[in-house]
């Protein structure tokens, strides 16, 4: 999954749109093997949904706690983030989110035998230290390079974000769901020290894999921490300008409306993703197990990659709001397609949304903060805040998956593209107003 910061920085003793995109190929590099790590965290959170939920024995909305904790992070650890690297930078920002995700990793190992609680508390430092790192990280890609190319270029370093989170779903199949769940008919026949002891062998199949990440991650802030990166700066009101705050920033409808699609967007993409396992062990789906299912995860999210890069040369000369629109209506159709059909129908339409939902995070932030001038710190800040929606909108689904059924439940992400099909059209042609 991508995010934006809360700032809006340029490079430090840098004229503002003079940018020598080849000097910068190095850091560039650096930050986007960021990307690709918290999107490979992001994403594992879809294989361990249905994992805690078999061994916790959890209803759908019980196990939504997870993306709750996951993505409240976001929403509590955003603006004090930004304070964070006001004080100590971004360079040195990054390698605090990188430690602070290591210590999230690590408390999976104690997690896996003291019960729910505590993953879920390891859920939320580890998206902490995330929220920071992107809080840091991602300026670099706004600055290194032509301001005139910036979304694009987003686009093209977050298809290695995708990477991350085309790899972790056949990674946690492998490593963590490989043992397979047994069904709850042969659960029916353990005692209850047999189902404890068969339980706690489930849980402490996350220990290897996330103590693993833990050690990458703080090898990765000790490389950050020795690179040589360009010192950036935020971005300053012209002499005479304000701020402003938070309730001027909503003053600019096409933000205010752009809070609600990337709210909307970043809960259909996250709840969909969530269920994924589950749905396609479904029966009369494809009554897949966990573990082959997490490699239709996997395809998922590679959908999401390829789309980048299509996005990026597309995007060169479709406007981003028909592009937008486009995206959204595909995915209403996909996910209709899936609830009202079964097999193979279902099971490739729900999968093919990761294509199609490509492009959007990127498109709706860029759309939002279009002609903010000094206003576009906080405009970011009001987006990044509206990341919140990862964690509401899977519980709604999770509520219609309890009391009607799981299949019924995906009206709540077509739901949410509805929205963001409206404020495409509605700007389809924002970039041509002067």
């Amino acid at each position: 999954m991508e995010h934006y910061s809360q700032a809006a920085p340029v490079a430090s003793g840098q004229p503002k749109g003079e940018h020598q995109t080849g000097s910068y190929t190095g850091p560039l590099v650096i930050v986007t093997i960021l990307f690709f790590m918290w999107g490979l965290l992001t994403s594992l959170n879809d294989v361990l949904i249905p994992h805690l939920k078999a061994v916790y024995t959890l209803t759908y909305v019980q196990a939504m706690l997870v993306q709750f904790c996951f993505f409240g992070a976001y929403f509590i650890v955003s603006l004090p983030a930004g304070m964070l690297i006001k004080k100590i930078g971004y360079q040195n920002g990054a390698v605090a989110g990188l430690t602070i995700a290591a210590a999230g990793c690590a408390l999976f190992y104690p997690a896996a035998t003291s019960g729910y609680t505590l993953f879920l508390i390891a859920f939320f430092v580890l998206a902490g230290g995330i929220t920071i790192l992107q809080v840091a990280a991602n300026p670099y890609v706004a600055v290194l390079g032509d301001a005139r190319t910036a979304s694009s270029r987003l686009t093209l370093t977050q298809a290695f974000n995708s990477l991350g989170t085309t790899v972790a779903p056949f990674l946690g199949g492998m490593l963590i769901l490989a043992g397979g769940v047994l069904s709850s008919s042969d659960l029916a026949k353990f005692s209850a020290d047999q189902l404890a002891a068969y339980n706690a062998a489930q849980a402490t199949a996350v220990q290897g894999p996330y103590l693993a990440l833990a050690a990458a991650l703080l090898l990765l802030a000790i490389l950050f921490a020795l690179a040589r990166l360009p010192k950036i700066a935020d971005a300053e009101a012209a002499p005479g300008e304000a701020q402003g705050t938070f309730a001027d920033v909503l003053k600019h409808r096409h933000l205010a409306l752009g809070a609600v699609a990337i709210f909307l967007y970043v809960g259909g993409e996250v709840s969909i993703g969530s269920f994924l396992i589950n749905f396609l062990g479904e029966p009369h789906v494809a009554g897949l197990t966990a573990a082959e299912a997490s490699h239709y995860v996997g395809y998922y999210w590679m959908g999401a990659m390829i789309g980048r890069f299509i996005g990026f040369v597309v995007m060169q000369k479709v406007s981003p709001g028909k592009a937008l629109a486009f995206n959204a209506a595909a995915v209403i159709v996909l996910v209709l397609t899936a609830i009202f059909s079964h097999g193979d129908v279902a099971k490739w339409s729900i999968v093919a949304v990761g294509l199609f939902n490509s492009i959007m995070f990127p498109t709706i932030f860029s759309m939002a903060l279009n002609k903010l001038g000094p206003l576009t710190g906080q405009g970011s800040g009001v987006l990044c805040m509206a990341i919140v929606g990862g964690a509401l909108v899977p519980f709604a689904q999770g509520l219609l998956a309890d009391h009607l059924s799981l299949q019924v439940s995906f009206f709540v992400p077509a739901a949410c593209y509805l929205f963001i099909l409206y404020f495409g059209l509605k700007y389809a042609n924002m970039y041509n107003e002067k």
